[in-house]
């Protein structure tokens, strides 16, 4: 399989070409275009269980669509996110990685798909219950709204809430005032998401949540 990450920073999408009998998953919805010949199945993303609970506790969709191409000649597929931003294509080569809800896109055979429990602090923080878990040998797809960062933290690292997009099990996640009650409250910062480990994490540079309040204040 061959693909090539066009358009980026703001408007990027991934174009696949996929060679006789090689095949992608990808998230519900992901699809822009395709070959007609494209052998297109649905299923639940990572089994039932796992689809049940990205569905109701994880804010994702329920299934993901295989992409095959049982031809013998090669063809194409085109595939996007929802939001303006960037996509980054990472591979795992057996490590795992968690991820908020909405920044799954698409990976490639060889990578398992499950839900991790994040705790009731990052339900606080408006994240979910659950993070979606990809591991094994393969590549993922994921995208953020804005730029993307990649990260290697050492002990503590502080998050404001919906900037994080990605990162490794073995970062714990806490919930915390941005600095006291007072300041946090008069600096608008709110609740952060307070980081611990060593790892790799990786940060969009928008937050869906700050436009939402952005436009909502515009428009009372």
């Amino acid at each position: 399989m061959k693909h090539e990450i066009r358009y980026k920073p703001a408007f990027s999408a991934i174009f696949v070409r996929l060679d006789p009998g090689e095949s992608i998953v990808a998230e519900a919805g992901a699809m822009v275009s395709m070959d007609a010949k494209l052998t297109m199945k649905t299923q639940f993303s990572g089994g039932i269980l796992s689809a049940l609970i990205r569905k109701y506790f994880g804010g994702e969709t329920m299934f993901v669509n295989t992409y095959t191409n049982h031809t013998r000649e090669p063809l194409s597929l085109v595939l996007t996110q929802s939001v303006i931003g960037d996509i980054e294509a990472l591979e795992l080569k057996g490590r795992e990685m968690c991820f908020q809800p909405g920044a799954y896109i698409a990976h490639t055979p060889g990578v398992q798909m499950g839900v991790r429990w994040a705790g009731f602090k990052s339900l606080i923080a408006g994240e979910g219950l659950f993070k979606l878990k990809l591991g094994g040998r393969g590549i993922v797809f994921f995208g953020a709204y804005g730029g993307l960062t990649k990260k290697r933290i050492s002990g503590e690292f502080i998050v404001d809430t919906s900037h994080l997009v990605a990162y490794e099990p073995g970062i714990k996640m806490g919930i915390g005032l941005a600095g006291g009650l007072v300041g946090s409250v008069t600096s608008g910062e709110g609740l952060v998401n307070r980081l611990s480990g060593n790892g790799v994490i990786y940060l969009q540079s928008r937050s869906i949540d700050g436009l939402a309040g952005f436009l909502r204040n515009k428009f009372r």
